[in-house]
């Protein structure tokens, strides 16, 4: 499913016009993007829990030279599903 499926999907469910369901999830998409920036997590209850999760510096490979190279630390999002979406997946 790709976002303008996805707002299809919203719009059909709410009752709202497509550019109400498009604002609605692009407002959502970026509260939960402003949220881990701001080093927060978002727990949606039974759905899953959003987080930023810090990788440390380490050593990593050119594959095509074989150097060694230094990756430096990062932070990546990570979700974890909720207990009613794993069920829901069974």
């Amino acid at each position: 499913m790709n976002k303008s499926q996805l707002v299809d999907a919203i719009a059909a469910k709410s009752g709202l016009s497509k550019a109400l369901a498009e604002q609605a999830l692009n407002a959502t998409v970026e509260s939960i993007t402003e949220a881990l920036a701001a080093g927060d997590s978002v727990s949606l209850v039974g759905f899953g829990t959003f987080e930023a999760r810090s990788r440390a510096a380490r050593q990593g490979r050119n594959p095509k030279t074989g150097e060694t190279i230094t990756i430096e630390a990062s932070k990546n999002a990570a979700f974890k599903a909720g207990k009613a979406l794993k069920d829901a997946l069974k």
